[in-house]
């Protein structure tokens, strides 16, 4: 049975099309069911004889891989190119390898093509195109009979305009046909509501050359001092604590619905290693890692998305359009800042799915990127404004959470943890593979303190 949105998304599609107008921007938040809603079109397309092939491309082989299941069963035919079956779905990588043979059958048949996540390709000409944006408008462009383009987060980080779409003028906005929101697919119980933790320390000091400097947060040292980002997510003490966070969280979802499980973002091949084996001495959990050194990640994510194995640990495989309902906890521990590869990660927790339990939480340090990301989460684009507000400080408890049936959507909360951890410069296992770190001579912490933000909290109506 097709969602609301899927529906009303797909008619408006067709009838567009029946228009005789060819192009069609789907803009929808990660989780909401994009896939089913481009399977559900292609499947009305077919059955009314407006076309005779289709053809998906997407960013990466996992993306490919949930793609081709879902066309597989919403079509109910093969979707794998071979004798017999209505389509592909391929990456947009493959694209510059597809031979003459290939092109030839574009031409000759009424194709639909459908290009996930398309905000990965960019360019309006050749001049300004990416790799994958030259070979959408120089291969595929003025040969399909009709395309659908989707998009979760439609803008690039490097603010380029995205292939085929079409933007306002003067203003420059994306133009898109239909746009499903974060907060529609909220209210529509068509995704869970995330909360974001923002781990701070409060009692930072720093020894450099005999000489003491404190801070009063991770986002002052990092100003004030040579430290990076990356001294904060390769730091023992700092990455033992983020866990132990989101072990808690999951255990206590888990206790509702046993089957969830949780996902780690790393930052290289190196720090996914440390931090499972964090998981696994310290804090007792089944682990699993992906990530792209392994020669069958697919497999590996489809076992994980089988199992009930509490983590898995990814470097750069689960970023965008991966489906494992289950996943309800992340830790956001990579290196990457930007609001885009920020909003795909949080999109891994906001499938829902039949467990009792729908939390959505994402846990992650405050630095002041992903602080501002977190402050406009409530809005599925960038530059919106904010109704959120900070609210009196209190102490934090997952077990017993405050209640947050009011307007007041920002909290700041204090831990219990008041414990001195000594935060080496040298402390980092992946010092070698990311390059030297600062010379600090000792960094201490004090005690740990949460920020959780909660999008869209709203009283029953």
């Amino acid at each position: 049975m097709l969602r609301q949105w899927q529906s009303e998304c797909s008619e408006q599609a067709v009838q567009k099309y029946k228009s005789k107008q060819v192009h069609f921007f789907c803009q929808a938040t990660p989780g909401a069911g994009k896939t089913v809603l481009a399977a559900t079109v292609a499947s009305r397309l077919l059955k009314e004889d407006m076309i005779d092939l289709v053809l998906c491309f997407s960013p990466s082989l996992t993306v490919s891989e949930g793609i081709k299941r879902t066309f597989s069963r919403k079509l109910n035919c093969t979707f794998n190119g071979g004798l017999g079956s209505i389509g592909q779905s391929l990456t947009y990588q493959s694209i510059q390898y597809l031979n003459d043979e290939f092109w030839l059958t574009l031409r000759n048949h009424r194709v639909f093509v459908i290009f996930d996540e398309i905000h990965h390709c960019s360019g309006t000409e050749l001049e300004n195109a990416n790799v994958w944006g030259q070979q959408i408008l120089t291969r595929i462009q003025g040969l399909a009979t009709y395309t659908l383009a989707m998009s979760g987060t439609p803008w690039r980080s490097d603010s380029l305009p995205i292939v085929m779409g079409e933007y306002s003028d003067p203003e420059g906005q994306l133009v898109v046909d239909y746009q499903y929101t974060l907060e529609q697919a909220i209210k529509d119980k068509v995704c869970r509501s995330p909360k974001i933790v923002l781990v701070d320390n409060e009692h930072l000091s720093v020894t450099n050359d005999d000489k003491v400097e404190s801070f009063p947060s991770i986002l002052e040292m990092i100003k004030q001092t040579k430290t990076s980002y990356q001294n904060v997510i390769h730091n023992q003490e700092a990455m033992e604590y983020l866990l132990g966070l989101g072990c808690k969280k999951l255990a206590e979802i888990r206790t509702q619905s046993p089957n969830a499980g949780g996902l780690i973002v790393a930052a290289s091949v190196q720090h996914a290693h440390t931090i499972m084996g964090i998981l696994s001495q310290k804090y007792a959990q089944t682990v699993s890692i992906v990530t792209y050194r392994h020669n069958e990640p697919l497999a590996e994510i489809e076992h994980y998305r089988q199992s009930d194995t509490q983590w898995i640990v990814s470097v750069g495989m689960i970023s965008e359009g991966t489906d494992i309902p289950r996943l309800q906890v992340c830790c956001h521990m990579s290196a990457i800042k930007t609001e885009l590869y920020f909003r795909q990660v949080l999109g891994r927790i906001l499938r829902v799915n039949d467990a009792i339990n729908q939390q959505a939480w994402l846990f992650t340090f405050a630095e002041q990127s992903l602080i501002n990301f977190s402050e406009r989460i409530e809005q599925d684009i960038p530059e919106s404004c904010m109704f959120t507000k900070m609210a009196t400080p209190m102490e934090y408890d997952f077990e017993n959470q405050p209640n947050t049936s009011n307007d007041t959507s920002i909290c700041d909360y204090h831990g219990t943890l008041g414990s001195k951890l000594v935060w080496g410069a040298t402390s980092s296992r992946d010092s070698n593979s990311q390059g030297a770190f600062c010379s600090l001579d000792e960094i201490r912490l004090g005690s740990f303190k949460q920020r959780v933000i909660s999008a869209f909290v709203r009283s029953e109506i």
